[in-house]
């Protein structure tokens, strides 16, 4: 049986970060970023955490486990009404984080952040959408 390109349907991506400290990285996601804790899965106690988190469209996964992924990735999220999530954001008064607004020279407007294991998260939104 022969596969046309147009049977194929991709659909969204959940990235996999690596974590080290749960407590820190809730604080990081659910507290200042605003994302909602969906699930946590442990296989016993004392074991690793994996946890997915989400806002809106988009879906994050969490890890401590060892070969999840690597500490320092990077993940653009698309987002509408970046400069209220800014102002949002800062209104908290993060200790950790007071992330500015970048006009970029391929027409995005972008607010980044570092988790406590130092994924960054790039949140753009395109000068279109404004």
């Amino acid at each position: 049986m022969t596969t046309r390109q147009d049977d194929i349907r991709m659909r969204r991506t959940v990235p996999i970060l690596r974590m080290f400290d749960a407590e820190l990285t809730k604080q990081f996601y659910i507290g200042f970023l605003g994302f909602r804790l969906d699930w946590e899965h442990r296989f016993e106690d004392g074991l690793p955490l994996y946890m997915q988190l989400s806002f809106g469209g988009c879906t994050l996964h969490l890890s401590e486990h060892f070969g999840d992924a690597t500490p320092g990735a990077a993940v653009r999220v698309e987002i509408s009404g970046i400069a209220a999530y800014h102002a949002k954001l800062l209104g908290q008064s993060y200790k950790y984080a007071r992330p500015g607004l970048e006009k970029t020279p391929w027409n995005t407007t972008e607010l980044s952040v570092q988790d406590p294991a130092g994924n960054r998260i790039h949140f753009y939104e395109t000068d279109e959408e404004r």
